[in-house]
This record gives C-alpha cells, sequence and structure tokens, in this order.
C-alpha cells in the first residue's frame, strides 16, 4: 500500500473500488478539487489505467482477504469505502461463502481501513470517511439478505466512527444511492428476472425503477459530486449522517 508523506501539503484519498463506477467517478471529483487520489481496485490493469487519467496512485489489494487488512497503516485525509458486489438470491437457496464474501467485501473491510487511516487523521485533526451505501442501508429488498445486511451495518459503523471522530476533526457519513448506472447494477438484471419470474427487458422498470419517484438510473458523477462535498472543509458539521441521492425511492 502507498504510503504517502506525512509532510505533505495534498491532501490524500483511498477510493476503494476505484477503478470504475462510482469509485472511478469519486476518483475523478476529488482529483479535480486538487486531491492525490489512491485508486485501490482488486484489477491491476484497470486500477493503474484509472489512477494514470486522475494522475494518482494504483493500490492492487483483494479487500475480501481481510486477515491481510489487519495489519494495515493506511495514510489517507480522505477514505472513500465504495468496493462491492452484488448477488441475488432467496435466503434458503444463498451460498454461505456468498453470504460471507459480501460482508468481508463490503462491512469487516471499511472496519479494517477506518481503523488503519484513524490514527493519521486523528494526529492531523482531519478526517473525512465517506462510506457508499445504498438505498438498501436505508431499506430492504427480497433476495439480496447479504447485501442488505452489509449496508445496514455499514450505517451503523459510520454512525460510530463519527462519534469517536469528531473531537479529533474526523466526520463520517454514508451516500445512499438508489440504483445507479454501473456494471454492478447491469450485471443484476439476469439475476432479477430469474427470481422474479420476469423478462429481463422487464427489470428496469418493475424493480429498479418501481420505488423511484424519478423514474431513471442515477449517474455515477451525481454521486460522487456529493462525495466531493462531504471530502471539503465546508462539511465539518456533516457527520453521522446518511444522504439519500435515491429519486425519492426512501421519501416512501
Amino acid at each position: 500500500m502507498p504510503t504517502g508523506d506525512a509532510r505533505r501539503s495534498v491532501r490524500r484519498a483511498v477510493v476503494t473500488g476505484g477503478a470504475g463506477g462510482i469509485g472511478l467517478a469519486c476518483a475523478r471529483e476529488l482529483s479535480a478539487r486538487g486531491i492525490h487520489v489512491v485508486v485501490a481496485d482488486l484489477d491491476e490493469q484497470a486500477a493503474r489505467n484509472a489512477a494514470d487519467e486522475v494522475g494518482g496512485e494504483a493500490w492492487v489489494v483483494d479487500l475480501s482477504d481481510t486477515a491481510g487488512l489487519e495489519g494495515l497503516s493506511l495514510e489517507a485525509d480522505i477514505l472513500v469505502n465504495n468496493a462491492g458486489v452484488q448477488r441475488v438470491g432467496p435466503i434458503h437457496e444463498y451460498q454461505p461463502e456468498q453470504w460471507r464474501l459480501i460482508h468481508r467485501l463490503m462491512l469487516e473491510a471499511p472496519f479494517l481501513l477506518i481503523r488503519a487511516a484513524l490514527p493519521g487523521m486523528y494526529e492531523r485533526r482531519f478526517g473525512r470517511i465517506i462510506n457508499i451505501s445504498s438505498a438498501h442501508g436505508l431499506r430492504a429488498s427480497a433476495f439480496k439478505s447479504a447485501y442488505v445486511s452489509a449496508k445496514h451495518g455499514l450505517e451503523g459503523l459510520s454512525k460510530v466512527a463519527a462519534l469517536e471522530g469528531a473531537e479529533h476533526g474526523v466526520t463520517s457519513n454514508c451516500i445512499n444511492p438508489g440504483y445507479v448506472r454501473t456494471p454492478l447494477v447491469e450485471a443484476q438484471i439476469a439475476d432479477q428476472a430469474r427470481v422474479h419470474g420476469i423478462a429481463e427487458s422487464e427489470v428496469m422498470e418493475k424493480i429498479m425503477l418501481t420505488d423511484m419517484a424519478v423514474k431513471r438510473l442515477i449517474e455515477p458523477e451525481e454521486v460522487a459530486s456529493l462525495a466531493g462535498w462531504l471530502a471539503g472543509d465546508d462539511a465539518g458539521m456533516a457527520t453521522g449522517a446518511s444522504y439519500a441521492i435515491d429519486g425519492g425511492w426512501t421519501a416512501q
């Protein structure tokens, strides 16, 4: 893991899952704000391409290997916990290892990264923890037991980090998008059609957009713009919160 220089004048962000989708949009947004970005991703070539694009660094890492993160020291002023996967299926058919994978990647890894970053943030009296949660961190949907429970856990972790970090200048928040135009969402369509017994062409209207008042997918850049604000100095009093950007889904 790149460790950086404690004497630096430019703030440093680590974005997990930063080589694509919301993560890449966040990397671009933070870089545009003059922040040095470390793109953390499992895909080595994609991570290096993204890092080259934003003038940052690549950190090739398997965040589901949580044992390897336990001794980590992470030099970051801003931590964006974004990496995730999705598996769709009824509880009685859900594979236990797939359930554990989602929890390792989307709850245990964020805990370990926060744990690794906090000492430096506390020392510098500044830190921004931005957890890319989901509308599913606030609401449940059938056939997503692992994802929903991991995101609900991330919400709680984020709030505890906010309470502990407050006296040290560290904020912690969740961003809660609805369905975003990313490969992660597109990859769900076949599974959603199968478990709901509908055609793939019906998934967008009948499943993904049915609870959203604004009937379109969210763009990754819209999520990233909120992350950019939360990363800045003006967001010092924004902490312990969950920011829905879901087209009105959770207003119901």
